[in-house]
């Protein structure tokens, strides 16, 4: 039985951090760093031992992966094969297994504890198993090379891989001798939701880039929600409306003000950076953007008959780009005829990869569309007809933040005066995974 389990750099940094149990305070992680690192000798012992608390953990990769129990009658030995399958896993949906590539993906490893353990208990570490269950995809980081510059955009991003709408502020170029600084607040979504409609789970990661383009500026202040909670804490008053479960900030981010005002002090430099990173898990301050109402039936020809409505619950005011459902269907389908609520909207039969894609290119909040999908398939049996979903939604939504986070101000303090400056903060929530059950 596991209590908790995280990875820790060699530096000790909290990369991941998952309490199954709650019967550890969070101050284990201190406590295993100090106690790892006051060892004499090249290779500390792998289980240790601090009162009634029992540290195992494996070193791979220059991390730390532990694992903590409380429980007297645990195997220590399932507890290293545990970890060794966990750091295993790693690799094979990250491609390795390092620092970096566990801060680019700590959503996908969340995602994997979720399902390899239940309470503590180990339930399934193959790979053929949790394939099935997995939702996030695996983010990989690529050497540099010079080939790359023409995929490159206006601040670094990359422009055939982006998936944030680009707004005019950010693919307008530069004037001479203009100053402009934009802070973006980029959120992705993960959610999982039952056949009727109950929220399964919830997970936001979200970044605050600053991109900078100042002649002299001594340092910037950027002003989040005044009700903002991370992990525990809160601030005075009753209650928090915008809360997190974790954050981090670039090493140039000064948080002298941050407990009590909730303000980002930072000495910019020229080019883009990310200031803040921050996850907000199982729970959602709104509710998620789409509900599914589906209905599947077999009609007297024999045909697979797929009745759906999708509402967005998104402000009437606010909308969604670039909405596309992919509903898995069972394989052998030949032909797809389809009626759709609006002509703006399109689908397609994609048989290798035995789903059908409906495209929406913009979806306001407060409405809802249909669609109804016939498929010609040989031989449709009840068993076939059980193949049909989950439904996974990929989506924009500009000027939205999933978590509630935003900037209350932006403040410059120039070093001199140079003239206006223009100041820009854009907000984008884009779908990492977003999956319904049928």
């Amino acid at each position: 039985m596991i209590a908790q389990v995280f990875i820790l750099s060699s530096k000790g940094d909290r990369l991941v951090y998952k309490d199954f149990r709650g019967d550890i305070g969070s101050d284990a992680v201190g406590l295993f760093y100090d106690k790892v690192t006051a060892l004499t000798g090249d290779q500390p012992p792998v289980v240790m031992t601090h009162r009634n608390v029992h540290f195992v953990h494996v070193w791979q990769g220059g991390l730390y992966l532990v694992a903590t129990t409380i429980a007297a009658d645990s195997s220590p030995f399932a507890i290293i094969d545990f970890l060794n399958r966990l750091a295993a896993l790693i690799k094979d949906y990250c491609g390795a297994l390092s620092e970096k590539t566990v801060q680019m993906n700590f959503a996908l490893i969340y995602e994997l504890l979720d399902e390899m353990l239940d309470y503590g208990y180990v339930q399934s570490t193959s790979c053929d198993v949790l394939k099935n269950f997995i939702q996030t995809e695996a983010l990989s980081s690529r050497p540099f090379s010079l080939l790359d510059l023409a995929n490159v955009g206006l601040f670094g991003a990359d422009t055939q891989q982006s998936k944030v709408a680009p707004s005019s502020a950010a693919t307008r170029p530069l004037q001479g001798g203009k100053s402009e600084i934009f802070v973006d607040v980029i959120e992705r979504m993960s959610v999982v939701m039952s056949t009727s409609g109950v929220l399964m789970k919830a997970e936001v990661e979200g970044e605050v880039k600053v991109k900078c383009f100042l002649p002299s500026c001594s340092e910037i202040r950027i002003g989040l929600n005044e009700d903002l909670s991370v992990g525990g804490s809160h601030l005075a008053g009753y209650g928090a409306a915008v809360r997190v479960d974790e954050c981090s900030f670039h090493p140039a981010v000064r948080l002298d003000d941050f407990e009590a005002h909730r303000i980002l002090r930072i000495s910019p430099g020229q080019g883009e950076q990310s200031v803040m990173q921050y996850r907000l898990a199982d729970r959602l301050p709104l509710a998620p953007p789409f509900r599914l109402f589906p209905a599947i039936e077999k009609d007297a020809a024999g045909r697979l008959l797929m009745f759906f409505k999708l509402r967005c619950d998104l402000p009437p005011k606010s909308s969604a780009v670039n909405v596309s459902a992919s509903i898995r269907v069972p394989n052998g389908c030949i032909s797809l005829s389809q009626e759709l609520s609006s002509p703006d909207q399109s689908a397609e039969l994609q048989p290798q990869n035995r789903a059908v894609v409906w495209k929406v290119p913009r979806f306001p909040g407060g409405t809802q569309l249909s669609a109804v999908f016939k498929l010609d398939i040989p031989a449709l049996s009840s068993a076939s007809m059980m193949e049909v979903g989950p439904v996974c939604l990929t989506f924009e939504l500009p000027k939205v933040t999933a978590s509630g986070l935003h900037v209350r101000f932006l403040r410059l303090v120039p070093t001199q005066h140079r003239g206006p400056t223009q100041r820009w903060v854009r907000y984008v929530t884009h779908s990492d995974s977003y999956a319904i059950r049928i």
